[in-house]
């Protein structure tokens, strides 16, 4: 029961547990905003978030010093979490990340009108006083391999996220104009783009946006779109607005905000010279379910169509980068997903070496790296005790 909820007069409560007996509202209207609303737990995680944010993030007694290394590649939500736990329980960590700012996903991916960049901001300071060190521009792979670090370190815990972008593979996909999500987001959030040119990184925003997808990456890209200037913005998705994998709020509020939705839609190419000028779509209908368990879209044979765009997002998905992968030997990937394969705990097929979040299951969410990362601090940690 929500506080402030009514029951009627005949509900009980059971002994010491706090369970509620026979309860029922005094009505049945499942209308109701006051007592028939489902707890938002979102939204009081948030207040008590943004309340100890104000109060000052209370640095917790760290365990003694065990004289073990771990190296954390990437500065996302399973690293900076798997970094943290770590760090409280004695270990010495070190996070490398790619980028020239910490956060991963958090910085680059998620707009500022949904995460202030100010409270990622906090949180990677939290973790460098808990005693993290944190070394950007370092692509491992490329500047050091996993190998390297293992000669270094005691463990190795890989949180290198989900951001090779995937594409169309469709005629006039390299028009300028066309960005995959993972770069217009990037270019937005992190290189500060909407403040060209106080800031060196330009981007040029349509006047007719189309973001070809229907997850929640595509309902950021839209919106953005739409603070930068454009004029109209559409999500063009192949299924219909049912089987979209965004979360229904994202939807609503794309809505709110005047995208339009122009779903049963598959583009087939791109027109243009120079620059993208048009889009040649087909309409879709659904078939029977494939193995994701939604319909699947089958094209209408004669229904193809054109509509002027001047600039198109492409948000369908995005991979792990197989750069980590390809240099490190002894480490099994599922060569269909491109995704490292690990157990719950986040170890992999290389001793020492541990994985969780994106690069493990494909893109997600960051509650689920996180989850991830603590369940391999705790992995890693028993393993360097000895236990």
């Amino acid at each position: 029961m929500r506080p402030g909820g009514v029951t009627s007069p005949g509900t009980t409560l059971e002994n010491k547990t706090g369970a509620w007996r026979n309860f029922r509202p005094v009505h049945d209207n499942m209308k109701c905003k006051r007592c028939c609303e489902p707890v938002a737990i979102g939204r009081l995680e948030r207040f008590v978030a943004d309340w100890e944010l104000e109060k000052g993030l209370r640095i917790p007694e760290k365990a003694p010093p065990t004289g073990k290394r771990v190296a954390v590649v990437g500065s996302g939500p399973a690293g900076l979490t798997v970094a943290a736990e770590l760090a409280k329980r004695g270990h010495d960590v070190t996070i490398f990340e790619t980028l020239h700012k910490p956060g991963g996903v958090l910085v680059y991916g998620i707009p500022e009108f949904r995460l202030p960049k100010r409270i990622v901001e906090a949180e990677v300071e939290y973790v460098k006083q808990l005693g993290v060190k944190i070394v950007t521009d370092v692509v491992i792979g490329k500047t050091l391999t996993v190998d390297d670090l293992l000669e270094e370190y005691d463990a190795v815990f890989l949180g290198t996220g989900a951001g090779l972008p995937s594409f169309l593979g469709i005629p006039g996909e390299n028009l300028s104009g066309i960005y995959s999500a993972n770069e217009f987001l990037i270019r937005i959030n992190l290189m500060k783009a909407y403040a060209f040119p106080e800031y060196d990184t330009p981007i040029k925003v349509g006047k007719r946006v189309a973001v070809i997808g229907g997850g929640n990456v595509a309902m950021d890209a839209a919106r953005c779109a739409l603070r930068l200037g454009a004029e109209e913005v559409y999500i063009v998705y192949r299924r219909s607005e049912e089987e979209m994998p965004a979360r229904q709020e994202e939807i609503e509020r794309a809505k709110e905000e005047g995208i339009k939705f122009l779903t049963l839609t598959q583009p087939i190419r791109f027109i243009g010279e120079e620059r993208v000028e048009q889009m040649e779509c087909i309409r879709m209908r659904l078939g029977e379910p494939d193995e994701s368990g939604r319909r699947r879209p089958v094209p209408i044979e004669g229904s193809n169509f054109t509509m002027p765009v001047d600039q198109v997002i492409i948000a369908i998905g995005q991979k792990p980068n197989p750069l980590v992968m390809r240099t490190t030997k002894g480490l099994v990937v599922d060569k269909r997903r491109g995704i490292i394969i690990a157990d719950s705990y986040g170890r992999t097929s290389k001793d020492r070496v541990f994985a969780g979040g994106d690069v493990t299951t494909g893109a997600a969410t960051v509650i689920a790296a996180m989850g991830a990362g603590k369940r391999a601090a705790e992995a890693i940690d028993r393993i360097l005790r000895g236990d």
